[in-house]
């Protein structure tokens, strides 16, 4: 199932943070990539080790961090991940349900990311087009 860019990010949000956060908005950003990727590893980790409770803080933060940019798919999933996790503490379960979740994740946030950096990378610069012949020295021309 692909999804869309615009399904992946609510660009009102993200426009929004981008407007609030100012001069700090990139700076930010990079730390959401940063923190972002360490969420997903640790998440990873405790999945393969079966602990749920080392799902629930990494789950918790990538959520909140999404969030704050207007990934709703990825938050939506990292909050599943971390319910569920949850509940798995309070029911001294392993969280062997959130395996497809999790398989899910990463693909997830390189994707949204991917959008991030396309919507937050400077405009190229652009060349100011000549029309005719470029003058080469004093009355010279090429």
């Amino acid at each position: 199932m692909a999804i869309e860019g615009n399904e992946l990010v609510d660009w009102e949000v993200f426009g929004r943070a981008r407007s609030e956060l100012g001069t700090g908005f990139v700076r930010i950003l990079s730390y959401f990539r940063e923190d972002g990727a360490k969420s997903v590893t640790q998440i990873e980790q405790a999945m393969r080790s079966l602990s749920a409770g080392a799902l629930v803080m990494p789950a918790h933060t990538l959520k909140g961090e999404s969030r704050q940019f207007g990934a709703e798919p990825l938050a939506d999933l990292a909050e599943h991940i971390e319910m569920t996790a949850r509940r798995c503490v309070e029911m001294r379960e392993t969280p062997e349900e959130l395996i497809e979740t999790v398989v899910k994740l990463r693909p997830l946030f390189d994707a949204t990311l991917k959008l991030f950096d396309r919507e937050a990378a400077p405009p190229a610069a652009r060349r100011p087009v000549a029309f005719g012949r470029k003058t080469v020295g004093f009355g010279a021309r090429a």
